[in-house]
C-alpha cells in the first residue's frame, strides 16, 4: 500500500479515505474515489496546484483522454483545454520514486504527435519539466514555468 509523501508543490487539501485495506484519494475531475496510488498522489495534487496557483478552470481539465497510437490505445495524464476548446497543455505524471529521463519525454513526445499540444508538462511531484513546442520546425524549448490561465476572447 502507498504511503503519501511529502512533493516539492505547495501544500494543498486532498480528499483521503480509507475503506477496508486500501486507501482511496478523491478526484475532484471525475468526482469519485480513487484507489490512492503514487501516480494518482502526483496528478492530484497537480490538478489542484493547476486550478489554485495557475487558475485553469477545473471544468477545462480532462483526465486520462484516449488515443490510439500504431494501432495500440494509450492513455495521456492531463489534457487541459482553453475556453475556446483547444488543447493548449499535456501532462504526464509519474511516481515520486521514478527518475524523468529521456523515455518519459519520449512517451509524451508521441502522445503529442497525435495530439500536437503546445506546452507539455512532465512531473514526478519531486522535478518538474515545462517545454514550449514549435510544430513548425518540429522543435521545442524548455520554459521555466508553466503561463497562468487566461480568459481567451
Amino acid at each position: 500500500m502507498f504511503s503519501p509523501v511529502p512533493l516539492n508543490l505547495p501544500p494543498t487539501s486532498l480528499k483521503l479515505s480509507r475503506i477496508k485495506d486500501k486507501i482511496y484519494i478523491f478526484d475532484v475531475l471525475r468526482k469519485k474515489n480513487l484507489v490512492l496510488t503514487p501516480e494518482e498522489w502526483v496528478r492530484q495534487h497537480w490538478i489542484h496546484f493547476l486550478h489554485q496557483y495557475k487558475k485553469y478552470p477545473k471544468s477545462l481539465m480532462k483526465i486520462e483522454g484516449g488515443l490510439v497510437l500504431n494501432d495500440l490505445q494509450k492513455r495521456s495524464d492531463l489534457i487541459i483545454y482553453n475556453n475556446k476548446g483547444e488543447k493548449i497543455i499535456l501532462a504526464e505524471f509519474k511516481a515520486p520514486e521514478v527518475k524523468i529521463n529521456a523515455k518519459t519525454f519520449e512517451q509524451i513526445s508521441t502522445y503529442n504527435s497525435k495530439h500536437k499540444i503546445p506546452l507539455l508538462l512532465v512531473s514526478n511531484g519531486i522535478d518538474h519539466y515545462f517545454c514550449k513546442v514549435n510544430f513548425e520546425d518540429n522543435s521545442y524549448q524548455f520554459i521555466d514555468d508553466l503561463p497562468i490561465y487566461i480568459l481567451e476572447t
